[in-house]
C-alpha cells in the first residue's frame, strides 16, 4: 500500500492541531511534522500523542534544505524526545546517519513495542540527479533505516523513470520522488510503481518542496484512490504544461466512464532530440503502460516527424497539416504500435457545421476569415480548404499569411491572403480567431480591434480562446447580433476525439464541458 503523506511545518500549536485535523479530513493517511523551526518540546509531545493520523517527525537542518539552525547534537535530542513520545516515524539525513549512532540515540529510552521506525533519507535540491545515486540508493538500502527516501532535482523529464526504476528494485519500503514541474509525474504515479508514500500539500502554499500536489488535487483531480499498477498512463506533452486544463477533463472523464487511466502533464523541453528522447524511454519503459498522448506547442511539428521516422501510421490530413495532437499507443496485440492523428481539424469543422446547422460539404458554399497563421490558424485552413470553403488568411505578418494561402490554395477550396488591415471590410460569412489575442489576462484585447466588419444575425464568429469564456471579439460580435462560438467547444471536441481513440469508449462531453467551464470559473 501506497501512503499518501502531507507534510506540515509546525510554527504554532493551534494551527498545526487544525492543519492536521484539515489532512485527516482531506483523506491522508499520514502527515510529516516539520519541527525544523520549532523547539517547543513539551508542544511537539502534546501533538503527536493528539494526532488521529500516523505521524513522521522530521527536523531538517539548513544544510539538506530545512529550516534548522539547532546544533547537532541538539537537534538530534529533539528527534529523540520525539521517538519517545509517539512518533510513528523519525526521518533522518543519511549524512547523519554516517555521523551518528542514530538508532541508538532515538530509540534507547522507547520500549521496544513502542520504537517508531526510521527514515533515512537523502535529498538534493540545489543539484540534479546525484551523479552517484544508485551507489547512495545502496547505501541507503544497506543501512539499519526501515525506510529510503531519496528526493532530488531532475534535469530532465526522464529522471522520473530512474525514480521508478529504484522503486522497482527496492529491497525495503521505499520513497523516490523527483521535485519541480517536471517531476509531478514521481510524485503522482507513485503508488502505481508500490511506494511507500508520496507528499502532498494541504495547499499549494504550504508545499514543503517544490512541485508537491495538493491533497485535494491528487485525490480528486488525478484520481488518487483508482490508480494501480495496471492504470494505463495518459498525458499532456509541452513546455510549459503545469497549468493546462487537460488533466482535469480527461481525468473526469475517465472517471466517469470508470475507466482504469490516469492523465498527467508531462514536462518535455523544446527542441525535437527532447522530444525523441522522451518518446524513446517512456513508450517502451516496463510497467508504466503508457497508452496515450495529446501533444501541445511546442512538441507537434516534432511529433508528426518522430512518428514519421518510425513508419508509423499517420492520418492524411496531419500530414498536410505538417502537425499532429494525438498520438495512440497500442498494446493489443502484444507489440508497441503508433498512430498519430490531428483532433483539432475535427474540432474546427464540427464546431462550425454543428452551429450553423450544416454538413461538412455545405462549407463549399461558405467564405471563411481565418486570423492568425500559426499553428492553429493552419489546421483551420488546411480543414477548411479541405472542405471546398474559399478561406482568407488574414496575419500581422502579411507574407506567413500569403505562405499558408500559397500551400493551401486549391485543394478542394480557394485560400488568398489578405493584410490585417483590410479585415474591417472583410465580408465572409464566418470569422474564426486563432490568434492569442484576448486570452486572460489581456481581457480587453480584440484581433479586430474597434473597427468590426458588417456583422449580421446570418454571421458567425469563431474564437480558439478559452480562457476567459466570454472574449472581447465574442462579446462585440454579440453586441451586432451574431452567431458565436467560445473556445471551449473546440477544446472539449478535440479531447473527446482523443478520449475515444485511446479508450474505445464514447466520450462523455457533458462531463468534460462541465470540469472546463467549472475550473474557468
Amino acid at each position: 500500500m501506497t501512503h499518501l503523506c502531507v507534510p506540515i511545518f509546525v510554527n504554532d500549536l493551534a494551527e498545526a492541531r487544525r492543519d492536521i485535523a484539515l489532512a485527516a479530513e482531506g483523506g491522508a493517511d499520514f502527515v510529516e511534522l516539520r519541527i525544523d523551526r520549532f523547539t517547543n518540546h513539551d508542544a511537539v509531545v502534546e501533538l503527536l500523542r493528539q494526532s488521529p493520523l500516523p505521524r513522521i517527525v522530521t527536523c531538517r537542518p539548513k544544510w539538506e534544505g530545512g529550516y534548522s539552525e539547532l546544533p547537532e547534537s541538539e537537534r538530534l535530542s529533539v528527534l529523540a524526545n520525539a521517538a519517545q513520545s509517539g512518533a510513528t516515524y523519525i526521518d533522518v539525513e543519511l549524512e547523519t546517519y554516517r555521523r551518528h549512532q542514530v538508532i541508538a540515540e532515538m530509540t534507547h529510552k522507547t520500549p521496544r513495542e513502542r520504537r517508531p521506525g526510521l527514515i533515512v533519507s537523502s535529498h538534493h535540491f540545489l543539484r540534479t540527479r546525484p551523479p552517484n545515486l544508485l551507489a547512495l540508493f545502496e547505501e541507503l538500502s544497506n543501512s539499519e533505516g526501515d525506510i529510503n527516501k531519496i528526493v532530488w532535482n531532475p534535469l530532465t523529464i526522464r529522471d522520473n523513470l530512474e525514480a521508478f526504476e529504484l522503486l522497482q528494485h527496492r529491497g525495503k519500503p521505499t520513497i523516490a520522488l523527483c521535485m519541480g514541474e517536471a517531476g509531478i509525474l514521481s510524485r503522482i504515479l507513485a503508488k502505481k510503481f508500490g511506494a511507500f508514500l508520496t507528499f502532498a500539500s494541504l495547499t499549494s502554499a504550504g508545499a514543503t518542496a517544490p512541485g508537491q500536489v495538493t491533497i485535494a488535487d491528487m485525490k480528486r483531480l488525478y484520481r488518487w484512490d483508482a490508480i494501480g499498477k495496471e492504470t494505463k498512463v495518459y498525458g499532456v506533452v509541452g513546455s510549459p504544461v503545469a497549468h493546462s486544463m487537460s488533466p482535469a477533463l480527461h481525468n473526469a472523464a475517465f472517471d466517469q466512464s470508470a475507466f482504469n487511466g490516469i492523465y498527467v502533464p508531462l514536462l518535455v523541453n523544446e527542441g525535437y532530440e527532447s522530444f525523441k528522447a522522451f518518446m524513446e524511454t517512456f513508450v517502451p519503459f516496463d510497467g508504466l503502460h503508457l497508452s496515450g498522448l495529446s501533444v501541445t506547442i511546442p512538441h507537434k511539428e516534432n511529433a508528426l516527424r518522430y512518428l514519421q521516422e518510425k513508419g508509423a501510421e499517420v492520418e492524411p490530413l496531419a500530414l498536410s497539416i505538417g502537425a499532429l495532437n494525438t498520438i495512440v499507443v497500442d498494446r493489443s496485440q502484444g507489440t508497441v504500435n503508433l498512430r498519430g492523428f490531428s483532433s483539432d481539424y475535427a474540432a474546427i469543422l464540427d464546431s462550425i457545421t454543428s452551429a450553423l446547422g450544416i454538413s461538412r460539404e455545405n462549407l463549399a458554399e461558405y467564405r471563411v476569415a481565418v486570423i492568425g497563421a500559426g499553428g492553429t490558424g493552419r489546421t483551420a485552413v488546411a480543414a477548411l480548404a479541405h472542405c471546398g470553403a474559399t478561406v482568407v488568411v488574414y496575419n500581422r505578418t502579411f507574407d506567413r499569411a500569403a505562405a499558408l494561402a500559397l500551400e493551401f490554395n486549391g485543394k478542394s477550396g480557394k485560400v488568398v491572403a489578405a493584410k490585417m488591415e483590410k479585415l474591417c471590410d472583410s465580408c465572409c460569412q464566418i470569422y474564426l480567431n486563432t490568434t492569442s489575442v484576448g486570452m486572460h489576462p489581456n481581457v480587453n484585447a480584440s484581433p479586430m480591434g474597434d473597427a468590426l466588419p458588417k456583422w449580421t444575425s446570418d454571421t458567425l464568429v469563431f474564437d480558439t480562446v478559452y480562457n476567459p469564456m466570454r472574449t472581447k471579439l465574442l462579446e462585440q460580435a454579440q453586441a451586432a447580433g451574431a452567431k458565436t462560438i467560445g473556445g471551449i467547444e473546440m477544446f472539449v471536441r478535440q479531447a473527446a476525439a482523443q478520449f475515444e481513440a485511446w479508450t474505445g469508449k464514447p466520450a462523455p462531453v457533458e462531463t468534460m464541458r462541465k470540469v472546463v467551464e467549472q475550473k474557468l470559473k
